[in-house]
């Protein structure tokens, strides 16, 4: 308690918020772990800060680093020859031998994201600091820390601008000439530093290839590995520059280092550039020129103002942020540091705010890590300080890579969606290939569970080394293609459906249609088939993967053929193929309801190797597909609810950000609130030894999700439930507070946006909706469904209606 009367009395003596922030992040000491670390970014340079005081310690990722060169996607050019035999020994019921005859279909496994390097800040300090404090204001993504040292202030300011492309750190003391420090920087990579006319440069290259595991980080690579990856580095090159901006005192330097003596205010620039210049082009000899590119932002940006270049930033950053506003109601919380805040909030007190702020900060990592075309937001984001990444930190297309974007459109950030809907564009081409070589169709394009920048789309698995219940799963091209048709569906951009979009789409159905085959009750399937990352149990005992016609295969062709089929009416375009999608949606193998009254996953209804798996791949028609409906399928839908018991709410990540959706969907408010409490559990930084320590899936001290280890898709996943609970739509109608938790009982949203090309505002007060505003941003006509009423609304383009409900 008296730690607590001790951290209001500074709040209040220091001007901290006096309720608890629905958009700050506060901490009254330093980073020790990357996951109470606060992160920066600005679409494509990011920036991990620990706020050290002696030392401080900035990671620095560019989102464009990457191990690797352009993909041989004719890496396996024999591999459908294979297909045959499989589906033979399926059509015999032979698992056994179709398991491991599915493993003659598989190529490479995917690169990894790469840590670009360390910036280190050595402050000359020799007293012990007091009043420390440590923020980021994600109203504004700038982070900053103050502390005191013998009675002087010393405070640093950090940001990362889209519009000048360059981080800058302002450092300042309270006493003249108190401020010395010397910066340094060093990557894990291959790489030389140098400091030539007060700038200090690191160059380096990336390996061609890295990849010696999916999980762990440089800790798990023995020195010999991690000796090969700096000699094979002929990769892609990078380059960091940074140059120090003084008010006074003396700008000092050494070979490797820049400093500054006896000053009191500085400011620190870092641009940083890699030489990787699309998917399909050799970063070593077909690269962009790094060191210039650096050097020039550099340049451009060191000859602007501080107060200019961080109006630029925060101006160009809240065009995007302040489109949306949520209020929860009252809160009684206790104005706490975030870390504190987490833990009470994990013992069950209220506290809306942070539910708020995690919704908030959802969007502000979305803003922060995707504002580059053709290089989406991977695993991590955009922050990644290690030399192998869990799971390569890549694109794993069977989920992670489009949880990430479930709340791109629907809370208003659909720019932020064009980095993954021009990566899907790359997909497509190299998909060509891996259509026809690994599973003989000529038509279409097909993708699989991992890929990198390259725009890999190869079933991974090392050529025959891992196992089919994720290496050979195939259906990402036609789960990725349904993003198209969302982008469309919100915005209301027909030129970009006419112009790129559809044949994307037609691309993706084209080789579903080529890849389904007949059962023997004469309906289309898929074969051979796996169900992400699940197994199944046979009757005889057998434990496997692969199989014929699976529940989620068949779930997102559905989601496929539906959505090519509307843009095809949309853009009046291929009446002839839209008709062979619709005769064979109708041929589809139906959805089987199974003994447990749940959907099955399986073909047959077979039990699972573990009845409460993560993933619920079978449902996707529920969510993020819209043909799985409590009104339109009430049947399908109470199944789908019961697949849920069965699995029950205990899982973790992006699995329990999808299960949120999910209840969202089903219209049950209390157990999405329920599990979306249970994702903001306290969870200790990973290396952290306490002597109980709190372990398991949950949030990190800095938000960060826990799968564990850190994802950013549980994030992504959980911030977008918060949307789906408030407001939920289709082409035709928007349903208002479908989802709504006893716990919101009274609050109001500001920006929420809805299929049709539709924007909402609104208000409720003992969960019953009183006013609705809704703008259309292309003119169009809906219906708007709260509880037992609903208003037929016709607006023009860019009108705005207000109704009280």
């Amino acid at each position: 308690m008296r730690k607590l009367y001790i951290v209001l009395i500074i709040s209040i003596l220091y001007g901290k918020v006096a309720a608890q922030s629905d958009h700050i992040l506060w901490y009254n000491q330093p980073a020790d772990y990357f996951e109470e670390s606060l992160v920066l970014g600005n679409g494509k340079q990011g920036a991990t800060v620990f706020g050290g005081v002696n030392s401080e310690k900035i990671y620095l990722n560019d989102i464009t680093l990457w191990s690797g060169q352009p993909v041989n996607a004719n890496m396996n050019p024999e591999a459908y020859k294979n297909l045959p035999a499989i589906r033979e020994a399926l059509k015999n019921e032979n698992y056994k031998l179709a398991e491991e005859l599915n493993k003659k279909i598989q190529g490479k496994n995917s690169e990894s994201f790469a840590p670009l390097g360390t910036l280190n800040i050595d402050n000359h300090h020799t007293g012990k600091a007091t009043n420390y404090y440590r923020e980021l204001d994600i109203s504004k993504a700038i982070s900053k820390i103050s502390y005191e040292i013998d009675g002087v202030k010393f405070t640093r300011e950090y940001f990362v601008s889209a519009p000048d492309k360059i981080m800058v750190i302002r450092l300042t003391s309270s006493k003249e000439g108190a401020l010395n420090f010397d910066i340094n920087s060093s990557s894990l990579l291959k790489f030389k530093t140098e400091v030539k006319e007060n700038v200090l440069s690191m160059n380096g290259v990336a390996p061609t290839h890295e990849n010696p595991g999916y999980k762990g980080n440089a800790a798990y690579l023995s020195q010999q590995q991690i000796a090969d990856i700096k000699e094979n580095g002929s990769g892609t090159r990078f380059t960091s520059s940074i140059k120090i901006k003084n008010i006074d005192g003396t700008i000092t330097s050494s070979g490797s280092s820049l400093g500054l003596k006896n000053g009191t205010e500085a400011l620190i620039y870092v641009s940083i550039a890699t030489s990787f210049n699309g998917f399909d082009k050799n970063p070593a000899t077909e690269g962009l020129n790094n060191k210039a590119i650096a050097l020039d932002n550099l340049n451009k940006a060191f000859s602007k103002s501080f107060d200019k270049l961080k109006l630029s930033h925060i101006t160009d950053y809240q065009k995007f942020y302040n489109r949306v506003e949520l209020n929860l109601g009252k809160t009684t919380a206790l104005n706490l540091p975030t870390d504190e805040r987490l833990l009470r909030y994990s013992e069950g007190k209220e506290d809306k705010n942070l539910e708020i702020l995690y919704f908030q900060y959802g969007r502000y990592l979305l803003i922060s890590s995707s504002r580059t075309l053709g290089v989406p937001a991977n695993l991590q984001g955009l922050w990644n300080p290690y030399l192998n990444p869990p799971w390569s930190s890549n694109y794993t297309m069977n989920i992670n890579l489009e949880e990430n974007y479930w709340l791109a459109e629907n809370t208003n950030l659909s720019e932020m969606h064009a980095p993954l809907l021009s990566f899907i564009k790359n997909l497509s081409v190299t998909g060509k290939v891996t259509a026809k070589t690994f599973y003989g169709v000529n038509e279409g394009w097909a993708a699989a569970h991992n890929s990198d920048i390259w725009a890999m789309t190869n079933p991974v698995g090392q050529f025959g080394k891992e196992e089919p219940m994720w290496a050979c799963w195939n259906m990402a091209g036609a789960w990725l293609s349904t993003h198209i048709w969302e982008h469309y569906v919100f915005t209301q951009d027909k030129n970009y459906l006419k112009n790129e979009g559809y044949e994307i789409m037609k691309g993706a159905s084209q080789f579903c249609l080529k890849w389904l085959v007949e059962d023997k009750n004469g309906n289309l399937i898929t074969s051979p088939s796996t169900s992400p990352e699940n197994q199944y149990i046979t009757p005889d005992g057998f434990i496997g993967a692969t199989i014929y016609g699976g529940t989620a295969d068949l779930a997102m062709i559905r989601e496929c053929f539906d959505k090519t089929i509307k843009a095809s009416k949309v853009l009046n375009v291929d009446a002839e193929f839209r008709t062979k999608l619709e005769t064979a949606l109708s041929k589809l193998h139906p959805y089987q309801i199974g003994k447990k009254g749940n959907l099955q996953e399986w073909y047959f209804d077979w039990n699972d190797k573990d009845p409460k798996h993560r993933h619920q791949s079978q449902l996707f028609g529920l969510f993020p597909g819209d043909h799985i409906t409590p009104l339109k399928t009430p049947e399908l839908a109470n199944a789908s609810r019961q697949t849920l018991e069965i699995k029950g709410d205990e899982t973790t990540g992006w699995s329990k950000g999808w299960r949120i959706n999910l209840w969202a969907r089903l219209w049950d408010g209390n157990r999405s609130y329920k599990m979306f409490r249970e994702l903001l559990r306290y969870v200790d930084p990973d290396g952290k030894k306490t002597e109980k320590p709190r372990r398991g899936g949950g949030t990190y001290p800095n938000l960060f999700d826990a799968h564990p280890p850190f994802q950013i898709d549980g994030n992504f996943g959980g911030a977008a439930a918060v949307a789906e609970m408030l407001v939920q739509s289709n082409e035709t109608e928007i349903r208002l507070l479908p989802a709504l938790p006893d716990a919101w009982e009274s609050g109001f949203v500001k920006g929420i946006c809805a299929r049709g090309g539709f924007e909402i505002a609104m208000e409720w007060n003992t969960k019953i909706l009183k006013k609705v505003t809704i703008f259309s941003k292309n003119g169009g006509k809906t219906i708007l469904i709260s509880g037992d009423k609903n208003k037929t609304i016709t607006l023009k383009k860019g009108q705005k209606m207000e109704i009280n409900w």
